[in-house]
């Protein structure tokens, strides 16, 4: 059987075949009535476009790169949703790659989206990640880049992300207000702004109720299970005083809650904890992992919003780089009440 083409769609309703191929695409100066004309003669004729063709002839691919560090914890997967959400009701696909928090693979995936002709990128920064000149390069070549969570003000892009420094503050404070006065924080040693900010809350909120900041309560290491096991241990190890934990990540917090249940010390009566992210598993294990909810669908959502707007100006680097910020919500459970 013959396939049909624009050619045929044209003929049948006798227009030009430039009218078809503008009525196809959506063009703005193409009026509904013969958009709606040429689907309906393209459905009756089973006509189905040819979109790499489309994408050859028009410059654009209609994909967008999305860049997250793993997919192995709910936090990325959620914003990943709500990014896939909003473009795919903008006519817009995705096509996902993971950093695995690799520095290599963070630039082999960009590099497989540039293969590939997407029309941006929306990407969150790897842990490993400390050299930041290929993102910097994107920017350069004028290729629409926006970042979510880990971001970095020296590059210079779009971005959406939590008050992080206000979700630290929170989970502190909801601690000191629980009764703890000697409040550990677990935090990472790798240099990444938002862990830091929720470094900076905790700190701003001891002072703010006249409690010490103690470096002997303050741990760093990488974002682990067994970080929090180990930090644990140690205190204990040392005859460290301490009636709470708010650890950086909630799978930090599980292995806090793992080893002071193996310690056969009581949660939430000798030690509260409280961890961050709102990962799934938090509210199903015993005690319920008390944590600060990042709004990470919200977040996605927000992403693709702002990076289809400004795609759409056609101006992506000429005016001030746009920042959203959401606020960190408490989500208290067990462990901390």
């Amino acid at each position: 059987m013959k396939k049909t083409t624009i050619h045929d769609i044209a003929r049948e309703l006798n227009i030009t075949f430039s009218t078809v191929a503008k009525a196809l695409n959506d063009h703005p100066r193409i009026a509904a009535s013969t958009k709606e004309a040429v689907k309906e003669m393209a459905i009756k004729l089973n006509y189905q476009q040819n979109k790499l063709a489309s994408s050859l002839r028009s410059g654009k691919t209609r994909i967008v790169g999305v860049l997250v560090p793993t997919l192995d914890v709910s936090f990325f997967s959620s914003v990943v949703h709500g990014i896939e959400t909003v473009m795919n009701s903008n006519g817009y696909n995705i096509l996902l790659y993971q950093s695995k928090e690799l520095y290599a693979d963070e630039i082999r995936g960009i590099d497989t989206f540039l293969q590939t002709r997407v029309e941006g990128i929306i990407s969150s920064i790897a842990l490993q990640t400390s050299d930041y000149n290929h993102f910097i390069d994107l920017k350069k070549r004028k290729i629409p880049l926006l970042l979510f969570d880990r971001i970095v003000d020296e590059i210079g892009v779009p971005y959406v992300r939590i008050d992080d420094y206000g979700g630290g503050f929170m989970a502190t404070e909801h601690l000191i207000k629980q009764g703890c006065k000697r409040i550990v924080h677990i935090s990472t040693d790798q240099n990444v702004t938002i862990f830091k900010e929720r470094l900076q809350g905790y700190k701003e909120a001891l002072i703010k109720h006249g409690l010490p900041v103690d470096d002997s309560l303050i741990f760093t290491g990488h974002l682990s299970i067994e970080l929090g096991r180990n930090c644990i241990q140690q205190l204990v190890n040392e005859n460290i005083e301490f009636d709470g934990v708010f650890a950086f990540e909630d799978y930090t917090g599980l292995g806090v809650l793992k080893q002071l249940k193996e310690l056969k010390i009581n949660v939430p009566e000798q030690v509260k904890v409280i961890g961050f992210a709102n990962e799934a598993f938090g509210a199903h294990i015993t005690p319920s992992l008390s944590t600060v909810d990042q709004q990470t669908v919200k977040m996605g959502e927000e992403a693709a919003r702002l990076f289809l707007k400004l795609i759409k100006e056609n101006k992506y680097y000429e005016k001030e780089p746009e920042k959203i910020v959401l606020d960190p919500l408490l989500i208290p459970r067990t462990s901390s009440e």
